[in-house]
């Protein structure tokens, strides 16, 4: 009976994962390897500021980051520039209305990124958290719970994932991607290698440039990912620590009722 039962749900797993990826369901998101992932991982600060650097030259046309404050550039755990560097990007980067004035004014680090400029582009602050990236086997989340929620996967493979394939409909252009759910994305290629020039040196191919900036947004989604990832451990050690004297006190408490059971026998 387990038997029948098990071919049953293979086969209507099997049945249901064929049908999704025959309509275009899904995409292909490919494993990227991030120094913020395990738990132990850690953020690369010059991959961040790079990644911010990225953001501030191209996706910032179009996409905004409304849900993070200028300040936290200067956080630990983050792209850690020091307050000067913080202020001068605020105030030559973005600007803010002030109602007092009526126009204007340069941003301040205690302001926000500014909306996406664009109404029909989604804001950027939660992608990496928004989009899951690993799904298979098809509506059972295993890839989920081994892999982590791929976020910053489905933003790389996105960028990566253009054939230069394009086709019209209805007076708008799509464009082939081997990424995005369906095939198609109406958003034209953001990034084609050497769009930036980074003064550390590191290399601007496209497939470097698209893992800078999905590590910076999967900063912009969890900025503390580092403070949580260190009290975590400090919340395990914790716990292991008092298992162990909780077991040690057990022991000794019980030993002289031990032993006398023992004589009595």
């Amino acid at each position: 009976m387990i038997k029948k039962l098990s071919i049953i749900a293979l086969t209507a797993l099997a049945l249901s994962t064929g049908g999704a990826m025959a309509a275009g369901g899904e995409g292909h998101v490919h494993d990227t390897a991030f120094s913020f992932e395990g738990p132990f991982g850690k953020f690369d600060q010059n991959q961040l500021q790079r990644g911010l650097q990225i953001y501030t030259e191209v996706c910032s046309a179009c996409h905004g980051l409304r849900y993070v404050p200028l300040r936290a550039l200067g956080d630990p755990g983050g792209p850690e520039l020091a307050e000067d560097q913080v202020r001068a990007y605020a105030a030559q980067t973005f600007t803010v209305y002030d109602p007092e004035l009526d126009e204007d004014v340069p941003a301040k680090p205690v302001d926000h990124f500014p909306m996406s400029g664009d109404p029909n582009a989604p804001d950027l602050s939660l992608m990496a958290k928004a989009r899951a990236g690993f799904h298979g086997p098809y509506g059972t989340g295993l890839n989920q719970l081994f892999r982590g929620m791929g976020g910053p996967e489905y933003i790389v493979s996105i960028l990566t994932g253009y054939t230069g394939e394009e086709k019209e409909e209805a007076g708008t252009t799509y464009y082939e991607n081997t990424a995005f759910p369906g095939g198609w994305i109406a958003m034209a290629p953001p990034l084609y290698g050497e769009d930036v020039e980074f003064a550390d040196g590191h290399s601007n191919e496209l497939h470097h440039e698209a893992e800078d900036i999905a590590s910076f947004l999967m900063w912009t989604a969890e900025p503390k990912m580092m403070a949580r990832k260190q009290a975590g451990f400090i919340g395990v050690l914790m716990l292991t620590l008092l298992t162990v004297l909780l077991y040690l006190t057990n022991k000794a408490i019980w030993a002289p009722h031990k032993h006398k059971e023992d004589h009595t026998s």
